[in-house]
């Protein structure tokens, strides 16, 4: 089930958490894998048995070039993980500086289209283009106005590049991570929101997120296209027991 034997992927942001686990799961399923990073990820690569290219997302040039060195060292994409982005530095949108803002959307939302825009040229028919969005898209928490905004876009751009890619049968999703266990998403903070707000009382980790982007790359995956999945634990559901019991009294919920 899930075979990618025979599949060539492109997974960027993969120098460590979600895109390194994306990677490794890739390549554990049969595919061949180049990842992408502006950190140092030859390591990395080398140790799962990955192909390197370093790549500036924000940087179109950057990442047309990536593009074309990755199909001509794979021979061919099928899969393409637009993974790369950062987090919020938790400000209201009123006292969040310009700069913040910008460096937040040319990293998350510039550097999804700049890849949408390029991998078609070097990618199969039939493939699959995964974005990484975010929990922060769907569910709005205060302090995170840029970020959100920024993840809120790529969600827009995935369902416009599915109804341009999809007479080649190019299918595009999304996937809304709620807090990982990673650099990014980690910390006692991330861990206390994840038990009160998810359904499923806990923080999420990376092998309860990878298999979603494993399905999208498989071929059973073939008739879904410019979808937005969450994979949150049940956050984006709604208040939970814990939210109404503490707000309303333990007696509320029986």
């Amino acid at each position: 089930m899930f075979s990618l034997t025979d599949k060539a992927a492109l997974v960027s942001g993969a120098a460590g958490g979600i895109g390194k686990a994306i990677a490794e799961r890739f390549i554990a399923a049969g595919a061949r894998v180049v990842i992408t990073d502006v950190a140092d990820a030859r390591e990395a690569a080398s140790a799962m048995g990955a192909g390197y290219l370093p790549v500036d997302v924000s940087d179109e040039d950057s990442v047309a070039e990536g593009f074309r060195e990755a199909a001509s060292l794979l021979g061919q994409l099928d899969i393409v993980v637009n993974n790369a982005g950062i987090g919020d530095v938790g400000t209201t949108i009123e006292k969040t500086e310009g700069e913040i803002l910008e460096r937040i959307t040319r990293i998350n939302q510039w550097g999804v289209f700049h890849g949408l825009k390029h991998a078609p040229a070097h990618m199969n028919d039939g493939g699959s283009i995964i974005n990484t969005s975010s929990l922060a898209a769907l569910v709005k928490m205060a302090g995170s106005g840029a970020y959100s905004a920024s993840k809120a876009a790529v969600i827009s751009m995935t369902r416009m590049a599915a109804i341009e890619l999809g007479s080649r049968q190019i299918r595009v999703n999304a996937v809304c991570p709620g807090y990982i266990d990673t650099a990014l998403g980690s910390g006692d903070e991330g861990r206390r929101l994840s038990e009160f707000f998810t359904a499923l009382g806990r923080m999420g980790t990376t092998e309860d997120l990878v298999g979603v982007y494993h399905f999208l790359a498989a071929d059973e995956s073939r008739y879904l296209t410019g979808q937005a999945i969450a994979v949150d634990g049940g956050w984006s559901c709604g208040p939970t027991t814990r939210i109404l019991e503490t707000v309303l009294g333990s007696d509320s919920v029986s």
